[in-house]
């Protein structure tokens, strides 16, 4: 396994293009949802019942009544907006997170190395959060088959577009000696 020579499947060119491309969709089909749920956050008001129920929903995802740190953010976010509330600083941060969605997923889908160190970046770092969350969910509630999904696919994306950096840098350095050689004769 630890011959440079041999290359897993999942590795290989055909493939490799194949996952980035479902990965990349899957990241843009995350930022439509978010777009969704931030355009009806801070353009949808007049319909209260049906926000009632978004900001339930919310408040139980980013767990704020477990976590101080996020109540003590989303609070000092809340006054910087300045009386928009809670539900107005959520949906400018579904927008905010929306665009590095999309950022991602199309930078990806045209197999762009900056997107991609960006793609495993911004999911790495929110793998630690989804942890959280199922582990509370444990604790105190039922855990969510999609929440355990999400947190198992963001783990997948993580080391797939690791792997490949990783396989296209050792390309490039064997590739140089083969293009010295070549330009000395």
């Amino acid at each position: 396994m630890s011959d440079p020579a041999h290359v897993p499947a999942i590795l290989q060119e055909p493939r490799r293009v194949r996952y980035l491309k479902i990965i990349a969709l899957f990241k843009i089909a995350k930022g439509v949802l978010l777009f969704l749920l931030g355009f009806s956050l801070l353009f949808l008001n007049s319909r209260t019942g049906w926000l009632d129920a978004i900001s339930d929903w919310a408040d139980e995802e980013l767990l704020l009544g477990h976590s101080k740190a996020v109540t003590f953010l989303l609070n000092r976010l809340q006054e910087v907006l300045a009386g928009g509330g809670a539900l107005r600083a959520t949906g400018f941060l579904a927008l905010f997170y929306c665009a590095v969605l999309f950022t991602e997923g199309i930078g990806v889908y045209f197999q762009k190395r900056w997107a991609e160190l960006l793609m495993i970046f911004a999911t790495a770092a929110l793998i630690p959060l989804e942890v959280r969350h199922l582990w509370h969910r444990l604790i105190f509630h039922q855990p969510s088959l999609a929440a355990l999904l999400i947190l198992l696919a963001n783990c997948f994306i993580v080391w797939f577009l690791y792997r490949v950096l990783k396989r296209d840098k050792a390309e490039a350095k064997q590739a140089e000696p083969k293009k010295e050689l070549v330009e000395t004769r």
